[in-house]
């Protein structure tokens, strides 16, 4: 049984009004004013008929795209009106919604509380103020502090969306921001590496040279010490890169190459590739219980994780296999499950000595 799964729901551009650097709404949500007017019931039948065949233990509607909160009193009610139906019989369990730091109030989170939503992700993208001028969002960070608050006093799940590589962003910024987001303590956050697309003010900046994007090996290191960040803080990472999807027009195109449409992975590969690493550094391999013939001349050592864990062990196309077996010669590495051991955790056993 698939235990969460969500029915996307994607809002008009019409909410947000401001003009960050790196936005093109109509690209990123893959829709355009023609298709302002949206039917959730349509919506929702299209999903739930390949959702109920079981049902997931949780399922959310979700409002994608704009800000939502910006949009007209009126048309958040159109959507929530529709969506809190399908909470209110029992059909969905949570209503999910995105929007700006400074799109939020009082009056805005009474009538969110009243239409049934359960969770508010805030686009806050950095705590860096110098960042947050550059990339044109209209707002300092003091806001985020002040509408995290209310988003939690008012009972709501808060998530936090940041990014790594922004116009003025630096590694020890980027850190920064996801330390200051601990602080904050959200359920949940999602990392993103800035992506130049076409129609965007951060394209001219990358052509005239006053901008330069992240490298792919950049986006994964910044993003590994961000996630390392937030993980070691028990907040849920739900999403770390953009995928495939999420920039649907085949005719556009993706300046640099920080996309990559399994990011996740490389991030995570990256910090599973540390984590044994670490392991590895300065020890001296004792000889495995009752094996004291290895049949090689060199030390073998196991490396183990979990089945969920094993991909990220192993690396992305072989990653990390390929990397110990360069930087550590004289020692010969099996790959191996333990299905005790907690997700994400690896452990290094010596297997024999020669």
């Amino acid at each position: 049984m698939k235990k969460h799964a969500i029915i996307p729901v994607f809002i008009p551009h019409e909410g947000c009004p401001n003009d960050c650097v790196f936005c093109n709404q109509k690209k990123i949500t893959a829709r355009t004013h023609a298709e302002e007017k949206i039917n959730i019931d349509e919506i929702a039948s299209r999903y739930l008929s390949t959702l109920n065949n079981p049902r997931p233990e949780i399922l959310e509607m979700a409002m994608y795209g704009g800000s939502f909160t910006g949009l007209s009193i009126e048309k958040q009610n159109e959507y929530l009106t529709a969506a809190k139906k399908y909470k209110d019989n029992g059909i969905i369990d949570r209503i999910h919604l995105s929007t700006r730091p400074d799109y939020i109030n009082e009056e805005i989170l009474d009538n969110l509380k009243a239409h049934g939503v359960d969770i508010i992700e805030l686009g806050v993208q950095s705590f860096d103020d110098e960042v947050l001028k550059l990339s044109g969002r209209g707002h300092d960070s003091s806001v985020v502090y002040e509408s995290s608050r209310m988003i939690k006093d008012y009972g709501f799940t808060l998530g936090i969306q940041l990014m790594a590589g922004l116009p003025g962003d630096t590694p020890e910024k980027a850190v920064y921001s996801a330390r200051e987001t601990v602080k904050i303590a959200p359920s949940i956050a999602r990392i993103y590496p800035t992506i130049v697309i076409e129609d965007t003010k951060l394209l001219d900046m990358y052509k005239s040279g006053e901008y330069s994007p992240l490298s792919l090996d950049e986006a994964v290191e910044i993003s590994k010490d961000m996630y390392n960040v937030l993980f070691d803080a028990g907040i849920n990472i739900i999403r770390v890169g953009l995928k495939s999807s999420d920039i649907i027009n085949e005719n556009g195109e993706i300046y640099g190459s920080t996309f990559h449409p399994a990011f996740r992975q490389l991030v995570e590969s990256r910090i599973a590739r540390d984590k044994i690493e670490a392991q590895l550094i300065g020890q001296k391999p004792a000889g495995a219980p009752g094996s004291g013939d290895c049949g090689t001349d060199s030390p073998v050592l196991g490396i183990y994780s979990n089945s969920r864990s094993f991909s990220n062990m192993i690396g992305m196309r072989g990653a990390n296999r390929k990397y110990f077996e360069e930087n550590y010669p004289g020692i010969k590495f099996k790959y191996l499950k333990d299905e005790k051991l907690p997700d994400y955790s690896y452990t290094v056993i010596s297997l024999c000595l020669p």
